[in-house]
Formats: structure tokens, C-alpha cells, sequence
């Protein structure tokens, strides 16, 4: 893309943000940088309007690291509910602890310190550098990616990640952290909100006219169009039906239990369930009952396996 001399990117991006982002909790002044890790955890593959809720939850019950480490995980679990993939829960109880323990109860503001808490990539620890603390990194999700195949390379879409993206968005940054930080902000806004996959929102983009996807009569996309993907029947939807029955109970379950959340295929349910396990989101007890990990279990009750 070829800007104008007196134009850059940024320039055109950082007024329409301010006028137009979404007011987002997270993006308030007064959000620490555990706010910022927080939901930059929950918001991956998850939408923003499944998220809120939950984190403003989430932030009035933990509100430090130190809160969360010290949380039993079958409530942090519970609390997970709907955001799905609840792995990402436990990791983020496994960060909060080592911030606690290592780092004075303050997520650290530098990525490649970021990037050595547990669970935390690359991804993540540019986001809550960049957005938490200002710092002039680029941030690159699916809509960044987007935004720059698009305004820069004149491609429909952005295809496959390469080792470029990271090289080709810092370019479009300006030199100052502060205004490098909500520039990576405002390219993820667009491609969020109007720059998205399927029916963008042109005439309301602020770089319009410096597009070079328009400047090439906005050809299509090469190759088929990805599927999306299916949620009836699949793995994930079983994991989530054999969760909800724990989470819905008050203690430890019988395998009666679970195997009433799923009876189109009981292999596959046996095959989730052992995942489950294998991944440490569910526990079996000595008694042969089922139980979120760390659930308190009452030693002294009478156990009755035909009851």
C-alpha cells in the first residue's frame, strides 16, 4: 500500500478508534494488567459477548493473581461455565500462581517474561504488553491479519499464518509505545467490526481510499471457502455435556450420571471421558465416583455403590 505523504496509517486509524471502539471493560484506564491477562485468556475462540459477563465475574471474585491461585479448581471450573475449552481455566490458575509467588502478585509487562508464566504464548504476552502496559509490540490475531492482507498485500484474505506477520504489522506502527499500542488496538477493532471475513463494511473503514484491496476491485478469495466447523456430535460437545453434569452437582457423581449426558455413543462418551481425565478437568475417586479436580468430598459419609 502506498500512503499519501502526508498520511499514515496510524493517522487515519487512531481518531476513528477513539470515536468508535467498543467500550469494552478490559480496555478501561483502570484495569490492571490481571484484567487485561484475563480476558485476553477468555476472549480466544470465544466471542466478546459470551466473554463479558463472565469476566466482570470473574474480576469482582479474584481480583489479583494471589485470588485465583488459591481458588479450589473446581470453582474456578464452575465459574468457566459456557466460555468452552476450559483448559485455558486451568492454565490460567497455574500463570496466576507463579505471579503470585515470583512476581509480587503484578502481571509482568514485559513479553518474554510473559511468555515464561505457564499456559502463556506468544500471542498473548504481546497483547497484555501492548494493551495492559503500552508497549510497542505487534499484536496479531485472525482480524489483524485480515487488515493487512487487505490494505497492504490487496488479498481477500490473509491465508495461512506465515513468520511475515509479526515483521509486516510492527511496519505499520508508529515509533511512539504509547500510540504503537493503540494502533494494534485499532487494527484488531477494524478487523473485528468492520474489515470482517464475510460482507466488510467499506464504506465505513477509515483507510478506504488507501485500501489496496480496493484499489484492485476487491477480487475474491482464493481457493474454497472454509467450512465452518461443526459443534452437533463432535468431541467437544461431549466433553462440555459430561462438565455441565459435574458442574451442576454438588459433590462427586456416579457414572450413572455422566453416562445419562450421552447416550447416542457410549464409546465415544468412554473416549471423552477418559480425556477429560487425562487432561486433569475431571478426577476419579478411590470409590469409583466422578469429581471435578480438588472437589471437597465429605470422608466421613457411608458410600453405597448400588445406590
Amino acid at each position: 500500500m502506498t500512503l499519501a505523504p502526508d498520511t499514515t496509517l496510524a493517522d487515519r486509524l487512531l481518531p476513528w478508534y477513539v470515536a468508535h471502539a467498543r467500550d469494552l471493560p478490559w480496555r478501561h484506564a483502570d484495569v490492571t494488567g490481571w484484567g487485561v491477562l484475563v480476558s485476553e485468556i477468555m476472549l480466544q475462540q470465544t466471542p466478546v459477548a459470551r466473554v463479558e459477563p463472565i469476566w466482570h465475574e470473574w474480576m469482582a471474585r479474584w481480583p489479583r493473581p494471589s485470588d485465583l491461585a488459591a481458588a479450589p479448581t473446581a470453582e474456578v471450573l464452575r465459574a468457566w461455565g459456557k466460555l468452552g475449552y476450559p483448559r485455558r481455566a486451568l492454565r490460567l490458575q497455574a500463570a496466576a500462581a507463579v505471579v503470585a509467588a515470583e512476581h509480587d502478585d503484578v502481571v509482568p509487562s514485559d513479553v518474554e517474561t510473559l511468555l515464561a508464566l505457564p499456559g502463556i504464548g506468544a500471542y498473548t504476552a504481546r497483547a497484555v504488553a501492548a494493551f495492559a502496559y503500552g508497549r510497542r509490540c505487534p499484536v496479531v490475531d485472525t482480524n489483524v491479519r485480515r487488515v493487512v492482507a487487505r490494505a497492504v498485500h490487496g488479498r481477500a484474505e490473509a491465508g495461512d499464518a506465515s513468520a511475515r506477520d509479526l515483521p509486516e504489522t510492527e511496519a505499520l506502527l508508529p515509533l511512539d509505545d504509547a500510540a504503537a499500542a493503540r494502533t494494534s488496538a485499532a487494527l484488531m477493532e477494524l478487523g473485528a467490526t468492520v474489515c470482517v471475513a464475510r460482507g466488510p463494511r467499506c464504506a465505513d473503514c477509515p483507510v478506504h481510499d488507501l485500501c489496496a484491496w480496493q484499489h484492485a476491485g476487491r477480487p475474491a478469495r482464493d481457493g474454497p471457502v472454509k467450512k465452518a466447523q461443526r459443534w452437533a456430535g463432535t468431541d467437544r460437545q461431549v466433553r462440555g455435556r459430561l462438565l455441565d453434569v459435574l458442574r451442576g452437582a454438588p459433590g462427586p457423581v456416579e457414572a450413572p450420571a455422566l453416562e445419562s449426558a450421552w447416550l447416542t455413543d457410549p464409546a465415544q462418551r468412554a473416549r471423552c471421558l477418559d480425556s477429560l481425565l487425562v487432561d486433569g478437568l475431571v478426577e476419579q475417586l478411590a470409590d469409583g465416583r466422578f469429581a471435578l479436580p480438588g472437589e471437597p468430598v465429605d470422608t466421613q459419609a457411608t458410600h453405597d455403590p448400588s445406590s
